[in-house]
């Protein structure tokens, strides 16, 4: 299955992964503001007319996350983990320890 995306919903995407990297590395300073953001990107990216016409699929959402880490632009999502004290933020393409 090929998915040739519109550069608005990448750019939409690529919003959402930054804001979502925002909350992870400050989430109490203006945590209320950025998961608003997140919630209207969301919905911004769920209902643009690509899933009208294409169908909304795993598959599509998986391929739309990669494509909105590729390019010069791309923007890859930190990783937030709990160590069992506290939340880590990494980034994926780094081990942590």
């Amino acid at each position: 299955m090929s998915f040739r995306f519109p550069a608005d919903l990448i750019s939409l995407k690529r919003r959402q992964i930054r804001t979502y990297n925002l909350l992870a590395l400050r989430p109490t300073a203006g945590a209320a503001e950025l998961r608003r953001e997140l919630i209207r990107l969301s919905r911004l990216i769920s209902s643009h007319p690509y899933w009208a016409e294409r169908g909304w699929c795993t598959a599509g959402r998986v391929e739309l996350f990669r494509a909105a880490e590729s390019g010069p632009d791309g923007v890859r999502e930190l990783s937030v983990r709990w160590s069992g004290t506290e939340f880590v933020v990494t980034d994926p393409g780094t081990r942590s320890p």
